[in-house]
């Protein structure tokens, strides 16, 4: 079996820096906005620490596409073979294409805030009572979204260890016989 250190390597640190930047940013970053003294400034700050994260987060998701889409080629044997190993490559692929299209869909919404200018808000996702509402609209769906990358990126991880384990010498065989003889039984 062929080593794959540079596509698993890209595939890690590109799911790790997509999971724990959006984490950051919802924990830290929209947080920390809201302790600036000015209610006006406040989304302003928010919005460059994310303008600065997004060309970064677009390269770590950029390389954990190409890792994956790169191991799941080096292992399209065992995708076909070994039971277990195809679901749980439809279920990464899934999320993968969720955390795409939240990941996406933040920084639509994300834009509406930022360009909106200098208006009061109460954090990067919070929005004051007087914070106008097409501003406080997305400001709310902020406050959703911000959870849901590192939710999704994170079972992201969790099938990544999954598969890990999955490529375990005992489980190969065992998965390659079980999926052998269901092939065996459904033909007869």
């Amino acid at each position: 079996m062929a080593r794959n250190t540079v596509l698993r390597t890209m595939h890690d640190v590109g799911l790790a820096a997509w999971f724990g930047g959006s984490l950051m940013g919802a924990i830290g970053l929209n947080a920390a906005a809201g302790a600036v003294d000015e209610p006006a400034q406040r989304g302003r700050v928010a919005n460059a620490g994310w303008d600065r994260w997004t060309p970064v987060n677009a390269a770590a998701i950029g390389a954990h596409l190409v890792g994956a889409a790169g191991m799941l080629a080096a292992n399209r044997d065992r995708v076909a073979n070994q039971e277990g190993v195809g679901a749980s490559s439809v279920v990464k692929t899934a999320l993968t294409g969720l955390a795409l299209g939240v990941t996406a869909y933040s920084r639509v919404v994300g834009a509406k805030v930022s360009e909106a200018g200098d208006v009061e808000v109460a954090s990067g996702a919070e929005p004051l009572a007087d914070t106008p509402e097409d501003v406080a609209g997305a400001q709310r769906q902020l406050s959703v979204l911000q959870w849901a990358i590192p939710a999704v990126t994170g079972l992201l991880i969790g099938v990544t260890a999954l598969q890990g384990e999955q490529q375990r010498a005992d489980e190969q065989a065992q998965g390659k016989l079980r999926k052998a003889a269901k092939r065996l039984t459904g033909a007869a």
